[in-house]
């Protein structure tokens, strides 16, 4: 399938060229926000270091600036300063916000608004001046004729709609404004109906011509258009409509007087003036020029009609049409289709379509991928892309067919906005979205239908009998025991395999993920970022307290971990540092410039700093306020059985496609278990509910594992393959879960007496 683009491939090259630090990342999360072009932010460093910004309450330079950018933002919109105020805010929600703080209702006013809005929409509903409030669908959005129109009241009602769905990018017919403005909306006849236009997905892609259609209110986020400056936006207001408006809080620069002695203050006249309270934020808002600028230069316009913004619509749209169909089109060996696709419209009009393609995967049997497997697919394969509902639940819930008890069912089974808990019962609780930018092409397109068809469509399962049947190694009766200890001084680094026995402690293994490595921002450092963090292996020395360092390319390096210690208890100077680990704040002592030369160095990356767990600093696990942890994840131990992960290595499909190697060592290294353990039959581990090891080593389970893209590194290499996550998804509907967390019984097993020994028998209860 050809594709005919707006944009010529001079233009597609220059604009390439404006954005190598993608390097082999292919982007497809506009919706959520453009990307700023290179030469758009060197543009904004230029003015800022050439011109001396002040507070605008102090310089008019300033001021003059600010105004240009009104200006121009009107322009960009077809429309003068005589029609439509802007007043600067933090963005489209803040916008929205201010509009039901301040809109007039009246007696008989009401608030109504479409399912299809944005959270930010019924967020409005807890703080508008009226009580009736009023949800619509789609098919509700009809003016009433010019025939029916009854005399108004001295009342004023708003309409809230999205001029695009962030949904699916279905447009709606602007045309409506207008009709609404002038006859009312059918089935409410009491008041005068007014429009706020949330114009915050529409107008990062489309061309929203105000000196056409002429909404009360329209709200804005600037980074939706050029990806620079995050937290500006803009209401516009149109001239009819600002007496509609009483804002009540006045802050600094927004009264003419206001006396301290008495409750008594006069606003300034102009609209502008009295709304923006304080000083805004005048160097972002200078920069909106450089966006202006840029695109205008990137994707000029072509003559009458084709502006940048409106060329941007079609290049846009024509993209997401080639995804539809491409999509549309996939299908498996059987002929049932790869995935469902969730759009009010066919592609056919670029008026009613914006370039935003939304879906779900299927498998060959009809059942859904869950998003959250898809996501770590695309994640693996380097594209970027939206899951979820994208904070817009009426238009999930109407596309995916979901009913209001479907909902609550789905939250009630612990499924919040945001989380990776993708399939309830089988039923999707969100979708796909891909979405295009005026930087996007085709190639875009055609890396995310490779990915499909390398992962679902070509995946097929092997005819024969399995090497699990065929597998002399395991036996019927055979007995489980603890095959191996394994421990990760420096979170996300390789492990630190013991055959023999090794202490436990009140957080577990003894110097398990006591260390972490994190960047020059304090950041934790992980594989997920870091793939080559698999080659740094530590080795702890129990007699001489000492660590020390492998990596293939770096001499070793050796730390002295009691010296360490005496640090951490306040015996000498100590440099504490904070970083955060799993969303918690955890106090940590820095080990030093010399071992930091030494992580930099072998991971190629300046500024990285080797932190250790401060003594007396409390971890505790998610699962349990009474167990400690040192820095994993989430519980003291994960227990790994190996014939459970050959169990899984038989359930990837061709399977000699796939680089992971045969080894099950390598396989079973993926998923970073501490206590690698042998039973049969395989997975009987996730029905066990305490865990005996030896003669009288108790441990109760914490709850299974939730896997995510680090089982698709391999520890050997650092390379990065689609399995086995897609297969743990697929064998357990959608649930990215392998592994058992395992807390130790014992309130505080501080002493190096309680140890661990390979060999010993394991017996898994289910009771």
């Amino acid at each position: 399938m050809e594709l005919h683009g707006e944009l010529t491939r001079d233009e597609l090259n220059a604009i390439e060229r404006e954005f190598t630090r993608l390097k082999d990342k292919c982007y497809l999360d506009h919706a959520g926000t453009t990307l700023y072009a290179d030469s758009q932010i060197r543009a904004v460093q230029q003015c800022l270091t050439e011109n001396l910004l002040c507070n605008p309450h102090t310089s008019r330079t300033t001021e003059d600036l600010i105004d240009q950018v009104r200006y121009r933002t009107l322009k960009h919109f077809n429309v003068r300063s005589t029609e439509y105020s802007v007043i600067f805010t933090s963005g489209a929600t803040a916008s929205l916000r201010l509009v039901a703080e301040c809109f007039q209702f009246g007696t008989v006013g009401s608030f109504v608004y479409l399912r299809d809005n944005h959270t930010s929409v019924l967020g409005m509903r807890e703080i508008v001046n009226t009580e009736r409030i009023v949800p619509i669908e789609r098919s509700q959005l009809l003016p009433k004729s010019a025939t029916e129109t009854e005399a108004n009241v001295d009342a004023d009602s708003l309409l809230v709609l999205p001029a695009q769905c962030n949904f699916n990018g279905v447009k709606h017919r602007l045309k409506v404004i207008t009709e609404i403005q002038q006859n009312g909306l059918e089935g409410h006849d009491r008041a005068r109906m007014h429009v706020c236009l949330d114009a915050a997905s529409y107008a990062g892609t489309s061309f929203l011509d105000l000196g056409l259609y002429k909404p009360d209110f329209v709200c804005l986020s600037f980074y939706k258009i050029f990806g620079f400056p995050t937290g500006l936006g803009a209401l516009l207001v149109h001239r009819d409509a600002s007496s509609l408006l009483r804002k009540r809080y006045y802050g600094g620069g927004t009264v003419k007087l206001a006396m301290a002695g008495q409750n008594f203050h006069v606003k300034r006249d102009s609209l502008v003036e009295c709304f923006e309270d304080g000083t805004v934020p005048f160097t972002s808002i200078v920069s909106v020029l450089q966006g202006f600028e840029t695109l205008d230069r990137l994707v000029p316009a072509t003559g009458p009609g084709r502006s940048s913004i409106e060329r941007i619509s079609i290049h846009t749209f024509l993209l997401g049409r080639y995804c539809y169909q491409r999509l549309e089109a996939l299908r498996y060996d059987s002929g049932t289709n790869v995935v469902q696709l969730y759009h009010d419209t066919k592609f056919e009009n670029c008026s009613m379509q914006g370039g935003i393609v939304n879906f779900n995967v299927l498998h060959e049997d009809g059942s859904f991928v869950g998003f959250a497997e898809f996501a770590y697919l695309a994640s693996i394969h380097n594209i970027i892309l939206r899951t979820g509902c994208f904070c817009n639940p009426g238009a999930c819930q109407r596309l995916l067919g979901l009913t209001d008890e479907d909902v609550l069912k789905q939250f009630n089974a612990g499924h919040v906005c945001g989380d990776s808990n993708d399939l309830i019962d089988g039923q999707p609780t969100g979708s796909v979205r891909v979405s295009f930018g005026y930087m996007s092409q085709k190639k875009d397109v055609d890396r995310l239908l490779e990915m499909l068809e390398e992962c679902y469509v070509r995946k097929t399962l092997r005819n024969g009998i399995s090497r699990m049947q065929i597998a002399s190694s395991y036996k019927k009766h055979f007995q489980p025991r603890l095959k191996l200890i394994c421990l990760f001084p420096i979170k996300s680094c390789g492990a630190f395999k013991i055959t023999d026995s090794w202490p436990l402690c009140r957080k577990g293994l003894k110097y398990d993920r006591e260390f972490v490595i994190v960047d020059e921002n304090g950041v934790a450092l992980t594989q997920k970022k870091q793939t080559e963090m698999c080659h740094i292996r530590p080795r702890i020395d129990l007699k001489s307290e000492q660590m020390v360092l492998f990596h293939p390319d770096m001499p070793e390096f050796t730390l002295n971990l009691q010296m360490l210690a005496r640090l951490s208890n306040g015996n000498q100077s100590v440099k504490l540092c904070q970083t955060k680990v799993c969303q918690d704040e955890v106090q940590a002592v820095d080990c030093g410039d010399k071992v930091a030369d030494w992580i930099s160095l072998a991971l190629q990356t300046s500024g990285l700093r080797l932190l250790r767990q401060a003594e007396g600093e409390v971890r505790t696990a998610q699962q349990s306020s009474t167990k400690e942890i040192a820095l994993s994840n989430q519980a003291q131990y994960l227990l790994i059985n190996r014939a459970s992960v050959q169990w899984l290595a038989d359930k990837v499909p061709d399977w000699d496609d796939f680089e992971m190697g045969r080894n099950l060592d390598s396989l079973v290294d993926r998923f970073r278990g501490n206590l690698i353990v042998e039973s049969v039959p395989p997975m009987e581990e996730i029905h066990w509910k305490h865990v005996t090891i030896g003669s009288n080593l108790n441990f109760v389970v914490e709850g299974p594992c939730s896997r995510c893209q680090m089982v698709c590194i391999d520890q050997t290499t650092g390379s990065k393959t689609v399995e086995p996550l897609r297969t743990i998804a697929r064998e357990f509907k959608g649930k990215m879960r392998f592994g058992i967390y395992l807390s130790h019984l014992a309130l505080d097993p501080v002493s190096d007496e309680i140890w661990l020994h390979c060999g010993s028998i394991i017996d898994g209860t289910i009771e």
